[in-house]
């Protein structure tokens, strides 16, 4: 791991990461009901000789009645594994484990992974070409040169079913979208240009193959191995190498690149020199994609050229060459469409709609997850974000429609707007925005007051906290138990975090002083006042965030929730014309629902129900949704009539009156408010779909509902997260884990929640 990445973690935190709850990455979860024996039966025997009927009698059906259209294989021997060298097939796993994870968390691509114990090419491509029953899709992944040649070649050759090396074509493809728009922003053509490829392995040539499908000509790019300049007549080059070779009296790297306009390079850290970007053509263009350090950094090539447009693998530089931009869409395109291959012209296809999303507007969410700072297209942002929601409508589309128009779709797309919102709807927005508020707290770090760091899972929240770069984690609690923990857990140079102990903080006298003259009129002696801070650490960390010690706070896991907001508002008072309430953030696969006031108020009046419904589809948009808002009750409506529905009305009231720019209704039973069956029932309401902000009618039916649906809806649970304070504080349930608190730290560094 590089020093100067901004994200930062040991190999400690990886392990653990791997290993916590359950070991590894992925699991397998029923799509269908299995609560019955009828359920049983239909899944199994006797009812699943019925789709086994109709598949025998029509093959084309496996894709109507099986997972096979949305399954791809993760395949792997481990001979080249994330350039750590030949490790074999058992290490390579976690690897493909993360893989198939990106490929559901970015495109909504079930995947498997397959790791396979052989280096015999042969017996891969025989073992691999028998599964394509089983799979949609096949993506290779670190297979070694140039055997991961002849294995996809062959296996395209012998399967219908889409075959790539993401190492090879991934990276080409994200690599040609960037000089697209390189050539564009410098006044270049494609034709026209001289381009130097340094490396000579799986990415390397196939980023040369791709570039001249898309119009560079041959004779104009110059590949370099380890032995130099490939050219006709060179000893020891395979015929994949070969294939590259041009006539040419330049024999080293530094030769070939004087006067070229582009270098791709796909070698090792160091590899390019300064003096040899000094003699490239004016404005040159350098992709250094080593990984995980470039060949020549963009600080480096821009000391000795200015005018030099830079991009690299790495996420803390500008213009980052992420394959995650293009493996999970392009699968799901050639998926969408049953694409019997992945070939040239839908790699070309996905390179284009890529270059053209880096050329439009950035989305405002996406300029969030990097501090605020507005994107523009131009020389530092060439290739869009890899956070950019729009990638899951622009690159399948494009793949899709090149697939229909180059003969290999077996299931054309009719209507290409629905299969936009199709596409669309796949997702659950907040995964997005979430991964978008970690990336935005990292480039503004924040000092987070840990309350009760002598606590193990607290504790490695906070270590969390500080090793993925969020910022400083300020840890209360006894100094000596808290170092004497870190230690059990491995933590390196655990004397390197800040720890406040109460008993012996600078902070005590002047928080004694600021909190006495705000409880002396409330019954508190000074000397209840200073026993109070020395012993409570609620007391205490809302003081040190009162003093400005920490920009955040979180608490929660020794005590219940009740107690530890009576602690904290000791200390902490809501904000200016603001109602402290809580919100639960119930996350499901493709949809999230807000559920307000779950944990303050008792009995909200009108008024605050009409505060907490603002506040909460303020929340609902930050987080990436458009809210619709339901008043829940007992009644839809007024049936049944009752005596406890006037508060509600008057809420409804309210919001008629202020005319907010979201949707509301009330009052709604949640069948009502969330079933599409029974809304048709009521053509008068004012929700256009299933309502995601639910706002309760008290805290009894509020909390009861959060509880009950975290503990049996089988959703993850966000929250609850408390709103309306003076400082951001958030109070974690007893039951969280570690990654549970993390988030919630998180989103009050982020200013979403707090």
């Amino acid at each position: 791991m590089s020093e100067k990445s901004k994200v930062q973690f040991t190999d400690r935190e990886a392990l653990f990461y791997h290993s916590t709850q359950r070991p590894g990455k992925i699991e397998i979860i029923a799509s269908k009901p299995m609560a019955t024996q009828r359920d049983l039966s239909l899944a199994y025997s006797p009812g699943v000789a019925v789709p086994v009927q109709a598949i025998a009698d029509d093959p084309a059906t496996a894709y109507d009645y099986t997972a096979k259209g949305n399954l791809v294989a993760v395949i792997s021997n481990g001979t080249a594994i994330l350039g750590m060298g030949n490790l074999g097939a058992l290490a390579s796993k976690p690897v493909m484990e993360g893989k198939a994870v990106l490929f559901k968390r970015f495109a909504d691509v079930d995947s498997i992974d397959i790791e396979l114990a052989s280096e015999d090419t042969e017996a891969l491509i025989e073992a691999i070409a028998m599964m394509e029953p089983s799979f949609g899709g096949i993506n290779l992944e670190d297979i070694k040169a140039p055997e991961c040649f002849i294995i996809e070649q062959t296996l395209r050759e012998r399967m219908k079913i889409p075959v790539m090396h993401d190492d090879q074509h991934g990276t080409a493809i994200i690599a040609a979208a960037g000089l697209i728009n390189a050539c564009l922003v410098t006044g270049r053509k494609l034709d026209e240009i001289k381009v130097v490829v340094n490396g000579a392995g799986a990415s390397a040539l196939a980023c040369t193959s791709l570039i001249k499908s898309m119009g560079v000509k041959h004779e104009n790019v110059l590949v370099c191995d380890t032995r130099g300049v490939i050219y006709p007549g060179r000893e020891r080059v395979d015929q994949f190498k070969s294939a590259h070779a041009v006539k040419t009296e330049k024999r080293t790297l530094a030769e070939a690149l004087v006067g070229a306009d582009v270098v791709l390079g796909l070698s090792a850290k160091g590899a390019i020199t300064q003096d040899m970007v000094k003699s490239m053509a004016p404005e040159p263009i350098i992709f250094a994609m080593a990984n995980p350090d470039p060949e020549i950094t963009p600080p480096e090539a821009k000391a000795v050229r200015p005018d030099a447009i830079v991009a690299t693998g790495r996420s803390d530089y500008p213009n980052q060459v992420n394959n995650v931009l293009g493996f999970p869409f392009i699968f799901r395109g050639a998926l969408d469409v049953r694409a019997t291959a992945i070939n040239e012209e839908m790699k070309i296809a996905a390179a284009t709609a890529i270059a053209e999303l880096a050329r439009e507007q950035v989305h405002e969410d996406v300029a969030a997850a990097y501090g605020g700072e507005t994107q523009v297209f131009g020389r530092d942002y060439i290739i869009p974000a890899p956070f950019d929601p729009r990638l899951m409508e622009v690159v399948p589309m494009a793949v899709a429609r090149a697939a229909m128009e180059s003969g290999v779709a077996q299931k054309p797309i009719d209507d290409f707007e629905a299969y936009r919102h199709q596409l669309k709807a796949r997702l659950n927005p907040t995964t997005s925005v979430l991964t978008r508020v970690y990336e935005q707290v990292k480039a503004n770090p924040k000092r987070v007051i840990f309350a009760e760091a002598d606590n193990e899972v607290v504790l490695r929240a906070a270590v969390q906290y500080r090793d993925f770069g969020y910022g400083e984690p300020i840890l209360v609690g006894r100094t000596q138990v808290i170092l004497d923990r870190m230690a059990e857990l491995g933590v390196p140079h655990p004397e390197s975090f800040h720890i406040e102990n109460s008993m012996v903080s600078e902070h005590v006298t002047p928080m004694v002083e600021m909190l006495y003259e705000r409880l002396k009129r409330r019954g508190f002696l000074q000397r209840d006042v200073q026993r109070m801070v020395n012993t409570d650490r609620n007391i205490f960390a809302s003081g040190l965030l009162k003093l400005g010690v920490g920009d955040a706070m979180i608490t929660g896991m020794t005590r219940p929730f009740a107690q530890s907001m009576k602690e904290v508002r000791r200390v902490l008072d809501p904000a200016e014309g603001q109602l402290p309430f809580g919100i639960h953030m119930l996350v499901g696969k493709n949809h999230t629902v807000f559920m307000a006031d779950t944990t303050i108020n008792e009995r909200p009046s009108a008024e605050e129900l009409a505060v907490i419904a603002t506040e909460t589809a303020a929340v609902a948009r930050k987080l990436g949704h458009e809210p619709r808002v339901a008043f829940l009750s007992y009644s839809t409506f007024g049936n049944p009539a009752g005596k406890w529905l006037d508060t509600t009305r008057e809420a409804i009231h309210i919001l008629d009156q202020q005319q907010p720019d979201f949707e509301y209704e009330g009052e709604l039973a949640p069948d009502a408010a969330l079933n599409p069956k029974v809304m048709a029932l009521y053509p008068f309401s004012r929700l256009t779909a299933p309502a995601n902000v639910l706002i309760m009618p008290g805290l009894q039916s509020a909390n009861l509902s959060a509880k009950l649906l975290r503990e049996v809806g089988g959703t993850t649970t966000i929250g609850p997260m408390l709103l309306g304070m003076e400082k951001p504080v958030q109070i974690a349930p007893m039951t969280a884990i570690a990654p549970d608190v993390l988030t919630l730290a998180v989103l009050a560094a982020a200013g979403i929640a707090g």
